[in-house]
């Protein structure tokens, strides 16, 4: 197409040479059994349309209002004496909320009005419309919301009727190459539809949600995309299209969607009427990179370097041991830690899993039962207040179900500072959530009650002195505080 126009002749001939360089394809490698590569013109002419018919009316649209709640225009606003003339209300009409409207996309997965959408989309709405294809309306309600995987579960109230749904598919089916559409409501023009191929699966340095591990495309996503299906070719869901690498904005053919497999886990949780929980592998590990493989003779780098092992976890009770390389789970190969966090979340608690191992160059393997991660010892949130460097700070003990919920990923063990109140002691001093208090003077601290005690018995190292020890990610930082 040139200026609107059609070129035939020239159409002709690139048909004729793409018949014939597709009729070598075959005699270049043998292709997967279920895959047909055209041979004909009649099959390079075939249309997405009979496709776009049967999954398109399952897409809906989704647009939000979140009533924001914005700071005063002027300071004196809110000064006491201001308000005693002037009331509580803003003066001269100037209000302090706003509405904040934003749009995605949603695809139905049960016919009583189950919707898959991204956590992102919805985050922090007051208001939720979904906006079927045939353009009805409805509002929606959050059924389960998991930030940690960015994804979302709503349901609209339909009565009896049943509604046009998509089913799942096993992602790990999915492979390179394979054709899929990509269907949403890109910058709310309406609903798209675009075309393109799987260009990559087990994306894991995306850094989009906490479980990274996505199937990259080339299909065309843009802003409004973000939680609509990318469809295969047999009408069924790879993956909630949730992200794109973009330097304008736009698609540049760089899309990112979270794996089926992970939209199954948490349906399975909406259906048992709880909220999603993950297994508890109980181990913290490394990418094995080159220079590692080469030190433990393995033959390439891949898996993770095992670096700690809960002693309560599974794994732990069933013989994994610190400086195994995990290579696999359920025969799955794992190639980086946040790949083996990906395959355990995917599993159902209870089940029993099996995770290939090399240790000391000879393979094995390890199978147990995985568990939900326990809250042992109790958090036991606490304040500080008083006259001493940590006053302002919310601390907690560690454990593995804590760590989970706040989204810690070190060590589940010690006590965490998960708040820091604004110009507290504190927050001058420059403690941060995330910081695990080590020591407080010579008094190692395993539990909040082992921080209160060495807060209350005041400043051991002198008069206004405190030597606290804290560990901020992999770093432990000892500081000496005069107050």
């Amino acid at each position: 197409m040139r200026g609107g126009r059609t070129t035939t002749g020239s159409g002709r001939v690139a048909a004729a040479l793409l018949v014939a360089l597709l009729a070598l394809i075959p005699a270049a490698g043998a292709a997967r059994a279920d895959t047909l590569v055209p041979d004909s013109r009649e099959q390079i002419t075939l249309s997405f349309a009979p496709l776009v018919k049967r999954t398109a009316p399952a897409v809906v649209n989704i647009f939000t209002k979140t009533v924001v709640h914005g700071r005063p225009l002027a300071p004196f606003f809110d000064d006491p004496v201001f308000r005693r003339f002037f009331g509580d209300g803003q003066p001269f009409g100037m209000s302090r909320e706003r509405v904040q409207n934003s749009l995605g996309s949603g695809v139905i997965v049960s016919a009583d009005g189950l919707i898959v959408t991204n956590h992102h989309v919805i985050k922090e709405a007051d208001q939720i419309t979904v906006v079927l294809s045939d353009r009805r309306e409805f509002d929606a309600k959050v059924v389960t919301d998991d930030p940690r995987v960015d994804l979302a579960v709503l349901r609209i109230q339909v009565g009896s009727e049943k509604l046009p749904f998509l089913l799942l598919r096993d992602n790990d089916e999915v492979e390179v190459g394979d054709l899929v559409l990509a269907i949403g409501n890109p910058f709310g023009v309406g609903q798209t539809v675009t075309s393109g191929i799987v260009s990559a699966v087990a994306r894991t340095a995306v850094g989009v949600s906490d479980y990274s591990f996505f199937i990259q495309t080339d299909a065309a996503i843009n802003p409004g995309n973000s939680g609509g299906p990318l469809v295969t070719m047999d009408g069924r869901v790879a993956g909630i299209n949730a992200a794109i690498y973009s330097q304008s904005g736009g698609s540049i053919g760089i899309g990112f969607a979270i794996p089926a497999n992970m939209v199954r886990a948490v349906l399975a949780a909406v259906n048992s009427g709880g909220k999603p929980v993950r297994p508890w592998l109980g181990l913290t590990g490394q990418a094995v990179t080159a220079d590692l493989a080469a030190s433990l003779g393995l033959a390439r780098p891949a898996g993770v370097l095992v670096r700690s092992v809960d002693p309560r976890s599974p794994a732990a009770q069933s013989g994994l041991k610190v400086g195994d390389v995990v290579t696999s789970l359920n025969g799955r190969a794992v190639d980086d830690p946040e790949a083996l966090l990906f395959r355990a979340a995917t599993q159902p608690v209870g089940d029993r899993v099996t995770l290939g191992v090399v240790r000391h160059g000879t393979d094995s393997t390890i199978t147990f039962t995985l568990t939900a991660p326990p809250e042992d010892p109790p958090r036991q949130v606490t304040a500080l207040s008083g006259r001493y460097p940590l006053s302002g700070a919310t601390v907690a003990n560690l454990s593995p179900a804590f760590a989970e919920e706040i989204d810690f990923t070190g060590p589940p063990q010690g006590v965490v500072i998960t708040a820091v109140a604004s110009g507290s002691p504190a927050s001058q001093v420059g403690f941060q959530p995330g910081d695990v208090v080590l020591r407080v003077d010579s008094r190692d601290i395993a539990e909040v009650r082992d921080l209160k005690a060495a807060l209350g018995a005041g400043a051991g190292g002198g008069v206004g002195q405190w030597r606290i020890s804290i560990r901020r990610d992999d770093q432990v930082i000892d500081t000496t505080i005069r107050w």
